[in-house]
């Protein structure tokens, strides 16, 4: 069933997000729009992601193209609910989310890296 009065949620579909495992590590990669629409769905993942206690989540934002205040608080609520169990590392890079990440200090709360590949590597080296 296809949504075309356009009243329901219609920027809903404006982010994805999808999970891969690179060795100990769980990669969480969101593209596309983070705004008050779509921060719920971020929050679904990241709980799910979360649910089967990696050691290590990496949530992949070098897709996004807008993160609002309310995809930081969802970052900010990862962190909170991954607790000691989980570690939360951050990919972002650019103008569309690692600005707005440094802005705001959250760089200072999340392991930040500007390309998964540096996250893995990070990850082995420590």
């Amino acid at each position: 069933m296809t949504n075309t009065s356009g009243d329901a949620h219609p920027l809903a579909d404006a982010m994805t997000t999808s999970v891969s495992v690179h060795d100990e590590a769980t990669v969480l990669t969101v593209a596309g729009e983070v705004d008050l629409a779509t921060a719920p769905a971020l929050e679904n993942a990241i709980e799910a992601t979360l649910g089967s206690k990696p050691p290590v989540v990496i949530i992949d934002l070098t897709q996004v193209s807008f993160l609002a205040s309310a995809g930081m608080a969802a970052l900010v609520g990862a962190h909170k609910r991954a607790g000691e169990t989980t570690r939360i590392m951050v990919v972002a890079d650019g103008p569309a989310t690692g600005r707005q990440l440094k802005v705001t200090g959250l760089d200072k709360v999340f392991a930040m890296h500007t390309t998964l590949d540096g996250a893995l590597t990070a990850l082995h080296q420590n």
